[in-house]
């Protein structure tokens, strides 16, 4: 890796563009009042939701943890922000689209737009990964030193990487912390290391995170050598000439696929801090976050409905089996912890699906829970939803494909009162993540932009991986699955100096494959040493 942080120069590098400009005044103006403006809201949302939810202030120690945890949360999306962002604005940068000024804070505005955008699909699959039992005890000390672990150990590595001018992944980097906290856990109590973790959801999440920078690669190799087939003008294939812009048109395809991975990139990577940032208000103050407040009273005429279509289908093959010990709660949670159907799971999530039924009903509405039963009924819903999603994977379900409908339309029922991002809490992702974008991005860019390939980057090649990587970071995000904007990107650019003949530097190929292969292990021994250290002494 010390070829990395020397600075490996391919060859004559005349058409480099200066990385070291003044201040863009204006962008920083505008992007210092958005900022402003963001923080008061955030502080102002926190308040108003602490308020109206009759938090009571017994003791600051909570408030305390939550300040702390939120700023380490935050923090890690900042970082972030200036390791994978600069992927996006490299070839710009590289082709004199944008000057390196105006690049980064074009970038982090659409950052911070994509953020605002995003649909949380994406938090809440990463926190699937999360032992369950830590995630129902998350303002307990097992739940705060889960949290610090994973998130301290991901901002770790990811500084070491970015320290080097490595295009490392935040997102393997993350789901290496999860892994590493569930399998430290799982061996704390005594179990089997494998059992810490969802490897089902893990292993869907590995595969989006292995085959993304090959297809990066071949797919950018594919777009250029067709551009090169379709689009005849020779200047698209042109490396820049001196400090001079590319033609107009060529300009404009440059900043709009910029535009496009920016976007895609807060979309996705913003929502990796988002289900975190939960946990952690689910654990301070759950009387305002555990559940859905918001949901409109006439959601629960549709939530009765799908409640009573699944306590039928789950009755129905409950018939015959009771539950040991008559606990349906500690039943559906082991059957969550071991995946296996057993003759108490049936009979134990149709006693817990009527036990929800009955406290909502009760209540009237999810914005009537008391404080006091709020952090039960969240528990029990978010149980339930993870055994019906368990169960409806599970080859020895029985089920018909009507009553799999019935459970998955009671689970989406389920999932709009637990799994929801408070519009503040975008925002506050949004700013961390778009400030980080304009400050640490240059180690990253010059990696991109000069190491890759043995030549400068032509127009067409700069467009090529970023279309690329825009639509494939756009299409995980629909499907909820992360995916890194720094593999996609950089194996992109690499595929384009392939297609072209233009060579690649294989010594900054090497450390980039070497990161990427230790960047799990690591992430994982950090996450789960820490996590011990942090569950043992606080």
């Amino acid at each position: 890796m010390t070829d990395i942080a020397a600075g490996v120069r391919g060859g004559p590098r005349q058409s480099r563009p200066d990385l070291d400009q003044g201040i863009n005044l204006a962008g920083v103006v505008l992007f210092g009042g958005i900022l402003a403006a963001g923080l008061l809201f955030t502080a102002y949302s926190l308040y108003v939701d602490i308020s109206e939810a009759g938090t009571s202030v017994r003791t600051y120690l909570p408030f305390l943890l939550l300040g702390v945890a939120l700023l380490i949360a935050l923090g890690f999306e900042f970082v972030n922000g200036f390791h994978d962002t600069a992927n996006a604005v490299a070839t710009v940068i590289y082709t004199h689209a944008l000057p390196a000024n105006v690049a980064v804070v074009w970038a982090g505005v659409f950052n911070f737009l994509g953020v605002l955008l995003s649909s949380g699909a994406v938090a809440f699959g990463i926190i699937s990964l999360l032992p369950v039992e830590l995630i129902l005890q998350v303002g307990s000390n097992a739940g705060f030193a889960m949290v610090f672990a994973l998130l301290i150990a991901a901002i770790i590595w990811n500084l070491g990487t970015w320290y080097l001018g490595l295009p490392a992944s935040s997102s393997h980097t993350l789901i290496g912390s999860i892994i590493g906290v569930g399998v430290a856990n799982a061996l704390m109590h005594g179990h089997d290391g494998t059992s810490g973790v969802d490897w089902s959801k893990a292993t869907e999440i590995g595969w989006s995170l292995l085959l993304s920078p090959l297809f990066g690669f071949f797919a950018a190799a594919i777009l250029l050598l067709a551009l090169k087939f379709v689009v005849r003008n020779p200047a698209l294939y042109q490396e820049p000439k001196g400090n001079q812009p590319p033609p107009l048109w060529i300009r404009g395809l440059l900043i709009l696929t910029c535009t496009g991975v920016s976007f895609a990139h807060g979309s996705n990577d913003g929502q990796k801090g988002m289900g975190l940032i939960m946990l952690i208000l689910i654990g301070t103050v759950p009387t305002a976050y555990a559940l859905n407040r918001a949901m409109p009273d006439t959601q629960m005429t549709e939530f009765s409905k799908t409640s009573a279509a699944a306590a039928e289908v789950i009755e129905r093959k409950s018939s015959g089996f009771t539950i040991s010990g008559g606990n349906p709660r500690q039943a559906v949670t082991n059957y969550v912890s071991e995946r296996q159907i057993s003759e108490a799971t049936y009979p134990a999530l149709a006693g817990l699906v009527k036990e929800i039924s009955r406290q909502v009903t009760e209540h009237g509405s999810i914005r009537k829970v008391p404080a006091e039963a709020v952090g039960n009924t969240r528990n029990d819903m978010y149980l339930a939803s993870e055994a019906i999603r368990f169960l409806l994977k599970d080859k020895e379900n029985d089920l018909t494909k009507e009553e799999v409908a019935t459970l998955g339309a009671y689970k989406k029922s389920l999932d709009g009162a637990t799994k929801f991002i408070p519009l503040w809490v975008k925002v506050a992702v949004a700013i961390a993540l778009g400030l980080g974008t304009m400050i640490g991005w240059k180690r990253i860019v010059v990696t991109v932009g000069e190491k890759i390939g043995k030549s400068h980057m032509t127009y067409a090649q700069g467009a090529s991986a970023e279309v690329v990587a825009a639509t494939t970071i756009g299409v995980a995000d629909v499907m909820g699955l992360p995916v890194s904007t720094t593999h996609v990107l950089s194996s992109g650019v690499a595929g384009t100096m392939a297609a072209n003949g233009s060579g690649l530097q294989w010594a900054t190929v090497r450390n980039m494959l070497l990161a990427w292969v230790l960047t799990l292990p690591i992430a994982i021994m950090l996450s789960a040493t820490l996590y011990y250290v942090f569950a043992t002494f606080f």
